[in-house]
């Protein structure tokens, strides 16, 4: 059975010393050795920006791809071959900029795959300017009188989408987070986790100390229900999104891929793409 150190490699990261990232990574990599996962099971599809070079520093199948577009890309693998586990990641400008609508489709499609947001509020590879999730006054360098635009709000987002599971952690929190990965991984459906993982170098308001003081776990709420959609939004909205733990989770709908009809046991890549002789004729005699 593979171990944590399995799915090391000898690419060492270059993200800045105490970008939470690095937390991500290992929480990812425990995570699948703790469910019994091998390397060869794992691929992890990531975007573009500080967290998309993930991709590269796991031991897996792996793809850096572009801008916005781990998400369709991701989806394509899984459809392509339904026995790997398909972890898609990357940044909250990758995630809720550029590739908004890819989010939004894949949270109602609810195909059998993980997707894990690294957001830190604010553009770190292109030096430090606001993104969709820095808040209203956010000072960088693209807003040099402070934000005037409203901020996404991923869990209401992901819930109102159609989301089955929806969960939200903080890289500082390294044992909470691999649970709720090991859950987002059994989980038979889509998985949306956002995590909290601070950006040390351009973002001063949003750092540790920040998320340790406004933070909120969902096991110090008495009588929470996961399974209640209703409550978790309520829940939610009232916590103004500064919750940790499984927001919500759906165990009853089916994911897209089961319910294809068509769809066989044996995955896609491991069909015969040799064309037989009749099958070559048949395909030409429709074109006669």
């Amino acid at each position: 059975m593979a171990t944590f150190k399995d799915f090391r490699n000898n690419v060492k990261p270059n993200w800045c010393p105490g970008c939470g990232d690095f937390s991500v990574q290992a929480a990812i990599q425990k995570a699948a050795a703790n469910v019994g996962l091998e390397p060869e099971e794992v691929a992890i599809i990531t975007g573009i920006g500080c967290s998309g070079r993930l991709s590269g520093y796991v031991n897996s199948y792996g793809v850096h791809s572009i801008h916005g577009r781990s998400l369709p890309l991701a989806q394509g693998v899984k459809m392509a071959n339904k026995d790997l586990t398909v972890i898609a990641s990357g940044g909250d400008g990758d995630g809720f900029a550029i590739g908004m609508g890819h989010t939004i489709h894949a949270l109602r499609r609810n195909m059998d795959m993980t997707y894990i947001v690294m957001d830190n509020q604010i553009y770190g590879l292109t030096k430090g300017q606001t993104s969709p999730s820095s808040a209203k006054g956010f000072v960088t360098k693209s807003t040099p009188k402070g934000n005037i635009e409203q901020n996404v709000a991923p869990l209401e987002l992901a819930i109102s989408s159609g989301a089955t599971f929806v969960a939200q952690s903080f890289s500082s929190d390294i044992k909470e987070l691999t649970n709720i990965i090991e859950e987002a991984i059994n989980h038979k459906g889509f998985s949306f986790v956002n995590v909290f993982s601070p950006c040390v170098t351009y973002n001063k308001v949003n750092t540790y100390d920040w998320f340790k003081e406004n933070l909120i776990k969902l096991a110090d709420i008495e009588d929470y229900d996961a399974s209640n959609k209703s409550q978790a939004m309520q829940t939610v909205l009232e916590k103004e999104s500064m919750l940790t733990g499984i927001i919500y989770q759906d165990k009853e709908t089916p994911s897209y891929e089961s319910q294809i009809e068509q769809f066989d046991e044996q995955p896609l890549v491991k069909k015969s793409l040799k064309l037989e002789k009749n099958q070559f004729e048949d395909l030409v005699s429709q074109f006669k």
